[in-house]
């Protein structure tokens, strides 16, 4: 069971999702992942909590004050947000967010890529991330979907650091750090779609997950179907926030 107490600079460590319905998002991830919710008391939190998974922390959710659906959104471990935030400005990119502190938990940032794609950084404090990745019900994947592809491949090994090589047995672009691969990249497929991160929980029966989903609310967007690295399908919840779900094939 891969748990974690820290993450290097440019690995993806934390995701968290904007609901108009908070109790009816805890409802359909704890009947999809077995999720519990445990939420902040502090008066200052907003109403943020965050999800569990055998007893160690897999995600955050908070009440989405903006109009419009709930999101998840992906969150980029870094030792230093304002260093990140200077090459998001030198590569073309937008603060949205500046760094802020987040009582003695982290620093957190929100960043537009050029093409409007939106992620997140966290410097840690007494927070560190997701405990638990890459098992089922966790966190195990994030892939970027863009316009344009050539952009992002500047864009992001300058924000990062990340290197990049072709993904296994498919079009588009696996991010690596230390060698390792860490997120990926495919064509958004149609120019006019908008770009944007998703997020990947890991499933022992991505099928059974889809219908799951589907029969509680949810929508499937793209139909479960086999990749290089599992079967997979794109779902999104009774709100309206997108995600994937995968199940992974066996270490060789």
């Amino acid at each position: 069971m891969p748990t974690r107490t820290g993450y290097p600079h440019g690995v993806p460590c934390w995701v968290d999702l904007s609901s108009p319905d908070v109790g009816a998002s805890v409802d359909f991830y704890g009947e999809l992942f077995g999720w519990r919710a445990q939420f902040d008391p502090h008066p200052d939190a907003g109403g943020y909590g965050r999800f569990t998974s055998r007893g160690m922390l897999v995600a955050g959710i908070g009440p989405r004050f903006a109009r419009g659906a709930a999101e998840w959104s992906l969150y980029v471990a870094t030792g230093d947000a304002e260093s990140v935030e200077s090459r998001v400005k030198e590569a073309g990119g937008a603060v949205v967010i500046g760094p802020v502190q987040v009582f003695e938990e982290g620093v957190t940032a929100l960043f537009h890529d050029p093409a409007g794609a939106a992620f997140m950084v966290w410097q840690a404090g007494r927070h560190h991330g997701a405990r638990l990745v890459g098992e089922p019900w966790a966190l195990c994947w994030a892939e970027l979907r863009s316009p344009d592809p050539q952009e992002a491949r500047a864009f992001y090994p300058h924000v990062f650091g990340w290197a990049s090589r072709g993904a296994r047995g498919a079009e588009g672009v696996e991010w690596l750090v230390d060698g390792r691969a860490v997120a990926g990249m495919r064509p958004a497929g149609d120019a006019r779609a908008p770009a944007g991160w998703l997020s990947f929980f890991a499933v022992r029966d991505c099928d059974a997950a889809a219908d799951l989903a589907s029969g509680r609310g949810g929508a499937v967007l793209a139909a479960p179907e086999d990749s290089p690295a599992g079967r997979r399908a794109v779902l999104a919840d009774p709100q309206g926030a997108a995600f994937g779900v995968l199940a992974p094939l066996p270490a060789r």
